[in-house]
């Protein structure tokens, strides 16, 4: 089929109308959850919460990259993962960062508000993993679109589980102990996806030698 992409066909670069169409949506759905989430993470003093938002911007503004970039060049599009794989390990590590400091600052967050936003999240992103699911290899610029989605539904599963451990142990550390997770895990899949890309700028620069 026209657009799709599948094991064998590891080379696909999202020039198609269907993949474009695909991003315009979770484009869409990501904005709107961080606003969402961002709102209700200060609210409940929710590091996963607040965590999880900047994951839904992070994407929101990487999707908008891989949208543009889909029509480039191969180099470009490589370039474009590129960036978007650094910008993924700096928001991994601004996450751990802002765990440490509310460890240091500890404050109950809301459990009730974690489970009800994380469920909703789960939800948008199990929506935007099914949109994105024949597209799931590809090139860099393509892969990494489809890492940024499974990370959002694995990090909301978790703060759906942080929230029940803060409500039943009365306690914030389970909500910190996710926030850490998840930006580990950030920073995990920023390191494959700048691999891949700069594994494809050098098969392009020996190409062009």
């Amino acid at each position: 089929m026209n657009g799709c992409c599948n094991d064998d066909d590891v080379a696909f670069d999202g020039t198609s109308v269907a993949y474009r169409n695909a991003l315009i949506a979770v484009i869409v759905i990501n904005a709107g959850m961080f606003a969402v989430e961002a709102v209700a993470g200060f609210s409940a003093m929710s590091q996963a919460l607040k965590a999880d938002a900047l994951d839904f911007l992070g994407d929101s503004v990487t999707y908008t990259l891989s949208l543009w970039a889909v029509s480039k060049s191969p180099a470009i599009r490589a370039r474009a993962a590129l960036f978007k794989g650094v910008s993924l390990g700096v928001m991994g590590i601004a996450v751990i960062g802002m765990t440490v400091y509310r460890v240091i600052i500890q404050g109950q967050p809301d459990g009730e508000t974690m489970g009800l936003i994380g469920g909703i999240a789960l939800l948008a992103n199990v929506v935007s993993a099914l949109i994105l699911l024949r597209f799931r290899n590809g090139d860099a610029n393509v892969r990494s679109v489809w890492l940024c989605t499974r990370n959002d539904a694995i990090g909301n599963v978790a703060v759906i589980c942080a929230a029940v451990l803060v409500v039943w142990a009365s306690s914030p550390w389970p909500d910190l102990v996710v926030a850490a997770a998840m930006g580990a895990l950030f920073f995990q899949s920023s390191i494959g996806i700048v691999k891949q890309a700069r594994a494809e700028l050098a098969q392009l620069n020996q190409s062009s030698a």
